[in-house]
């Protein structure tokens, strides 16, 4: 142990844990002495009965239930680790020896056995005593066994299993009163348990943990934990531990824990408050839509729960995402957004021109309606802490908010500061509430629970909450979906389901601590199917006894929430009629005061509010950035490039990647630096400056096309190495994981990571760039348009392979055309870089700009590892990312060019390579690498340095009605000189992107190329 009471950077040299087992020699106990350079000796003993009974018989040893103990042992350099970390250190090696976490089927999973082989392994002192020798021929002693009460035991326990399979089908979830269906399986008399047999058959033997000593006492029991007004689908679990826990915590109820009198005053209170906020806001803004949450009050209290116990259990935010019902509810009572700005929107739509101010949306923009908008506030928990609630926008369509959610909230559990990612799930937690018929109709849901425990994308554990009105829209349960409940397909996603009824807002409540027990305990997702109804329509402005008659007229029979409680408080004595009455004034009162001193302030032009959302349109701010340093040095190049390469000694790199990263050394200094080489040497450069990066995508560790091999894996152990997480002079971590093949789900996910986190570079790559159609709705509501509706930023960034190489037309084509069709107000950029070193820049620059938009990268396919696309190292250490590349065949000629031919990224080097191009004096090619801002002062430029020009031609490898003509035509000609013609080369307007057959797509490329080298 070093003398001095300071550690110093020399201390950590070399530095270690050291795993020992004395043990192996007999050794009971150890505590081993630390040397210098060790920070922790973990130690473990042998495994032996305890002195006092190691010579003591065997059979008197299985009697008693003796197990072998081992002592392990932690020794620690004090400076470094304390006592109580040890401690936990020890603790949660006991947990996983208990079989915690599923320790042993991991290991078996590790080993490569079956799980049985451990899992069903049980010591032999549990064990019955075996019995002695003969027994078996001896005579049966006793009265023979009772048939009739086995076969009842046997019926006692499939009674007990079908409860807690089936009970929910005879629970009173509606609150509108329908006879729950219920289930033959779970009714005594149809296994032929009478009472008489119920009474003596013992509680203990059966494994239930509800209170009573027969099954006669524990039955009723059982129905009330799982037929009440909470039920639990459970049993489809695949893991028995979760199963088993589960059974525990709804059989003993510590989640049913009844409340405190201060408890249920507060609920009530609460629920009046919504009441009379949403009734306010009905008669005095009768016919504007509101998305009422009557019929489903409790979702506010239920939050308020959420929040307190995520508080408590460390959590520093909880991210929301939600649809329309209920939000403007949520706005006010859960983010404390303040009332009067709520209000305001409501006078704008009435009298805008008289709001002296709205509060502007960051960067300007259009804005969007106010049941769209989100918001971030402290909410106050019952504990009287303070913690941070942010609800995310979102569009109309109102599920693909949900991976944005989940991908948001990992940002926030994620810490990046220092090359290593700590991941800490207790940081945020993530609530999607969901509607009724979105959840089971819009696969996009699937998709986001799909993604509840992969590496990368676990969030710890989500809490789902449906929104149950028992219709969508118009559109009645039977004609929506095809099973019983809405929640039903998060059974295939290994989720368990609690469905409660929202007249009950005292087993809302429980829902609501039982699913966070869940997912502290597991760390998975959770459902709770909340069922309740609405009062109103769709929205306010709907008849919903158009096509539910019968429906809405139960519901208008039926009393709100707020009174039902209210009655049962007054009946239990916690609270009087007068009680209930005075909190109901008061909240009227204070809601009216609010009202009339806002049209005061309106009618005066006095009214400002920094909450409310923007009224009116503006354009985004599109001030240019200051320039980017994109170069990178040749040493710190050289550096990377050598640190990429570097495997641990052991490990083998499969034969066949050897030589093409051994030419990486060559290529940094021969030249030839390909794609590959290039991105990889961009990111590592970023990292030593300091940028978070995350890198994710279907088969991207490796690449569609084999070209990154960002991963290595051993060719004889099947390990995997990142050398690119493992650099020296990493200031910042770099994230990378293959994704499922999802594009809604992953790019929402990214694109809720990238919101959360603008500062980092988060980069998404699709296999193909057709695949980004199956995202549309993420690309279309959210990356083009967020900043505009909701001030809403992101450095997301796209890689798209795009590129016509004859491989049909799924797999050409990343439609160009749609992101410059959506591009507007310098909403996002747009590139097709033609060159390695184009590449490097490009990423480089979108990392470092000052202003954060969304990147669209047009990756190339064939050009990879095309020569001619390749770069020198002087390419990287000096220039930038340049909007548009001249013709460098024709620097010495220009005089002599009458047509120069614009296009973009593989094209060029189709017509810069044919035979024909050496013979053609008077046609020059050029290349426009950013698509999107339109860079008209560069084109230009190129344009009149040619002086004797007669035309100039677009040309492009998709139909006409796609790819860039669409743009060119109208931006190109207020750029040419007078008598300079605008030509179109490319193939004629089609309906399918590309030809389907090689040869015919051969005979294609061979005409546009011939087409744009003729003089």
């Amino acid at each position: 142990m070093p003398s001095t009471s300071k550690l110093t950077a020399d201390d950590f040299q070399g530095t270690n844990i050291t795993l020992t087992n004395p043990g192996g020699l007999g050794t009971v106990a150890s505590v081993p002495r630390l040397m210098t350079g060790q920070g922790t000796i973990v130690a473990t003993g042998s495994i032996a009965y305890p002195v006092e009974w190691a010579h003591a018989p065997a059979e008197k040893i299985k009697a008693l239930g003796i197990s072998k103990v081992m002592t392990m042992t932690s020794t620690y350099d004090h400076r470094i680790i304390q006592g109580a970390e040890s401690g936990s250190f020890l603790r949660r090696i006991d947990q996983l020896l208990q079989g915690e976490d599923e320790f042993y089927e991991s290991v078996a999973e590790s080993l490569g056995i079956a799980s049985s082989v451990v899992t069903k392994a049980y010591p032999a002192s549990a064990s019955a005593p075996p019995l002695p020798a003969g027994a078996a021929a001896a005579p049966a002693v006793g009265a023979p066994p009772d048939t009739e009460l086995l076969q009842a035991v046997q019926a006692a326990t499939s009674l007990l299993k079908a409860y807690r399979t089936h009970g929910h089908l005879a629970a009173g979830l509606d609150p509108l009163g329908s006879e729950p269906r219920g289930d033959p399986a779970i009714e005594p008399e149809n296994l032929n348990l009478t009472p008489e047999l119920m009474a003596q058959i013992p509680a203990s033997i059966l494994r239930i943990g509800v209170e009573g000593e027969t099954l006669l006492e524990a039955l009723p029991r059982m129905r009330e934990a799982y037929c009440g007004t909470i039920a639990y689908q459970i049993e489809h679990l695949a893991s028995h531990q979760q199963r088993v826990w589960l059974r525990e915590m709804i059989e003993t109820g510590p989640h049913r824990k009844p409340l405190s009198r201060d408890e249920k005053r507060g609920l009530l209170r609460r629920l009046i408050e919504v009441f009379e906020f949403e009734r306010f806001l009905q008669r005095a803004y009768l016919g504007q839509k509101m998305f009422s949450i009557e019929g489903l009050d409790a979702v506010v209290p239920m939050i308020d729960e959420l929040v307190t116990i995520a508080n408590r259990g460390g959590a520093e935010e909880v991210v929301i995402g939600m649809a329309h019902r209920g939000r403007l509810d949520v706005l006010a009572h859960n983010l404390g957004r303040s009332v009067e700005s709520i209000m305001a929107e409501f006078e704008g739509a009435q009298a805008l021109e008289r709001i002296k101010k709205v509060a502007a949306i960051p960067h300007g923009g259009t804005g969007d309606v106010k049941y769209h908008h989100g918001a971030e506030g402290l909410f106050t928990t019952a504990d009287g802490e303070t913690i941070k609630i942010r609800l995310y926008p979102n569009p109309s369509h109102l599920e693909f908010v949900d991976p944005v959610v989940t991908g948001a909230a990992r940002a926030e559990q994620t810490s990046h500061s220092g090359p290593i990612l700590h991941h800490n799930p207790e940081r945020a937690v993530p609530l999607l509430l969901h509607g009724d018929a979105a959840f089971p109709g819009q696969g996009v849901v699937a998709e986001t629970l799909n993604l509840q425990s992969l590496d990368g994308y676990s969030t710890g554990g989500t809490i789902h909450l449906i929104q149950d009105n028992q219709v969508g829209f118009t559109t009645d349960p039977e004609e929506g979906r095809s099973t019983p409940y809405a929640s039903d397909m998060a059974k295939g996603f290994n989720v368990p389901i609690i469905h409660v009824n929202a007249d009950d807002v005292e087993a809302c409540i429980s829902a609501i601590r039982l699913a966070m027990s869940y997912r502290e305990r597991w760390g998975r997702d959770i459902v709770i199917d909340l069922i309740g109804y609405r009062r109103y329509g769709h929205n306010e402005t709907d008849e919903p006894a158009y096509t539910q008659p019968k429906m809405a007229a139960q519901i208008r029979a039926h009393p709100p929430v707020s009174e039902i409680y209210a009655g049962d408080l007054v009946k239990e004595g916690v609270a009087s009629p007068e009680d209930v009455e005075a909190e109901s004034a008061e909240h009227r009162d204070q809601l009216q005061s609010i009202h009339k001193d806002l049209k005061a302030k309106i009618e005066a032009g006095e009214f400002e509010s920094d909450t409310s959302t923007q009224m009116g349109t503006t354009e985004l701010d599109r001030t240019k950035s200051p320039e980017v340093d994109t170069a990178v040095s040749d040493k710190r190049l050289e550096t990377l490039n050598e640190e990429l390469l570097k495997v641990p000694e052991s490990f083998t790199i499969h034969r066949k990647l050897r030589k093409p990263l051994g030419r990486r050394v060559e290529a940094l200094a021969e030249g030839g630096i390909d794609f590959g080489h290039a991105e990889a040497l961009a990111l590592a450069s970023l990292l030593t400056e300091g940028t978070h990066i995350r890198f994710t995508g279907q088969d991207t560790a490796r690449g569609t096309f084999s070209h990154r091999h960002l991963a290595y894996f051993d060719e004889k152990t099947g390990l995997k190495y990142v050398p690119i997480q493992h650099l020296s002079g990493a200031l910042a971590p770099f994230e990378l994981y293959n994704s499922p093949l999802s594009e809604n789900g992953c790019l929402g996910f990214e694109y809720g990571y990238s919101a959360a986190s603008p500062e980092s570079l988060i980069l998404w790559e699709a296999q193909f760039g057709d695949f980004a159609n199956a995202a549309q709705v993420i690309i279309d509501s959210f990356i083009v348009s967020g900043e505009s509706k909701w001030g809403q930023t992101t450095r997301l960034t796209l890689l798209l392979p795009h590129g016509y190489e004859g491989a049909g037309p799924e797999h050409s084509s990343a439609r160009i055309e749609r992101f410059i069709q959506l591009a507007a107000e310098g909403n996002i950029r747009l590139a097709n870089p033609s060159t390695a070193a184009q590449y490097f820049h490009l990423l480089r620059r979108q990392a470092r700009i000052a202003k954060p938009r969304p990147l669209v990268v047009f990756t190339p396919k064939g050009l990879l590892r095309l020569p001619a696309a390749s770069s020198r190292l002087e390419d990287l250490t000096n220039g930038t990312f340049e909007f548009v590349l001249d013709d460098p065949r024709a620097r010495e000629r220009k005089k002599s060019v009458e047509k120069l031919v614009l296009c973009s990224g593989k094209l060029y080097y189709d017509i810069d390579g044919h035979e024909r191009r050496d013979a053609v004096e008077s046609v020059a090619i050029a290349r426009v690498e950013l698509l999107y801002p339109f860079a008209a002062d560069q084109l230009k430029a190129l344009i009149a340095s040619y002086p004797n020009l007669k035309q100039v031609a677009w040309a492009q490898e998709e139909p006409k009605n796609m790819g860039a003509w669409s743009v060119m035509w109208r931006r190109l000609p207020e750029l040419l000189p007078e008598g300079v013609e605008l030509g179109y080369i490319g193939r004629p307007q089609r309906a399918s992107p590309s030809e389907g057959y090689p040869a015919a797509h051969r005979s294609e490329q061979e005409r546009i190329v011939l087409t744009a080298l003729e003089a």
